[in-house]
């Protein structure tokens, strides 16, 4: 429940900045009664898609945190804390990338991830399940995996992509709206019903064809994550890893904003493997076997 209600105070709060932002910046309505304005349309969706999703890359870590539970290590107190933030500090040394904060998150489930605006000031945090269930050289696949993705500059990426999406969505599904209501249903003056319920059920569709090319990316990025925990912690352990992930039983999602940046994905085929942040494990664990040593 706390998850559902941060999540929704979240996005009213990224809806009422960016609603203020078109204010200051004087962007005028895209409805008016000459008819659709469509570079004010453009100027809304692109503030609304590209700013929302920056806006939650930006407050990434606040939110993770928050929505995990996830206790930053400011000064390791335990043999396991240690070994974590060396760990860490060493991979992020090799991958030429500033030192992430490290954190651990209460859970029986074996899962991590990584967030953060930039390479230089990011976050990595493993649950104590995995912590308990994996064995040294495994975890430390792991954690090179998590800090591939942050070398990558994969959450910027990912942002840039979501924020291109949503706003082709926004301004499409109102073109659409707007026609439908002029050209089909001949409303004359203003718009009509016809607009409002075409606009959110073009909105509605078009946001799941969006949907598939986002989860496509996602997919994509975790084999070339992989292949960089292997680089960092070795091809085996990496490979075992994997492998110990495939043996657990399907873990609890994390939370959506942090999803796409799990070690772990979920388990799907035919169409639901069309929106999975993740390929299926054996997929993962094939292609780091075709990889030369």
């Amino acid at each position: 429940m706390k998850r559902i209600i941060l999540f929704l105070a979240t996005n009213m709060a990224i809806v009422l900045v960016l609603s203020i932002t078109m204010r200051v910046l004087g962007v005028e309505p895209y409805l008016t009664e000459a008819g659709l304005n469509l570079s004010s349309l453009l100027i809304f969706a692109a503030v609304m898609g590209m700013g929302g999703s920056f806006i939650s890359l930006a407050i990434s870590k606040w939110t993770a945190k928050r929505m995990t539970g996830a206790r930053v290590i400011e000064t390791p107190e335990t043999p396991g804390e240690v070994w974590l933030v060396e760990t860490v500090r060493r991979q992020a040394q090799i991958a030429g990338i500033g030192m992430p904060e490290v954190a651990i998150f209460d859970s029986p489930d074996v899962n991590a991830f990584a967030t953060g605006m930039n390479k230089n000031n990011a976050l990595v945090a493993v649950s104590t399940g995995l912590l308990q269930a994996m064995t040294k050289p495994e975890a430390e696949a792991v954690l090179g995996h998590e800090v591939s993705h942050v070398a990558n500059g994969d959450m910027v990426t990912l942002a840039l992509i979501q924020g291109v999406v949503n706003t082709f969505v926004m301004f499409l599904s109102r073109v659409i709206g707007y026609l439908v209501d002029k050209v089909v249903f001949k409303t004359e003056r203003g718009t009509g019903p016809a607009f409002f319920v075409t606009m959110i059920i073009a909105e509605m569709v078009l946001g799941i064809l969006a949907s598939i090319i986002v989860m496509w990316f996602s997919r994509r990025r975790e084999f070339i994550a992989d292949s960089g925990g292997a680089a960092l912690a070795g091809k085996g352990a990496m490979i075992a890893a994997l492998e110990r992930l495939k043996a657990q039983h399907e873990p609890a999602p994390l939370p959506e904003k942090m999803a796409a940046f799990g070690i772990s994905g979920g388990f799907g085929s035919g169409l639901k493997r069309l929106f999975m942040t993740h390929p299926p494990l054996e997929e993962r664990i094939e292609m780091l076997k075709r990889l030369r040593p």
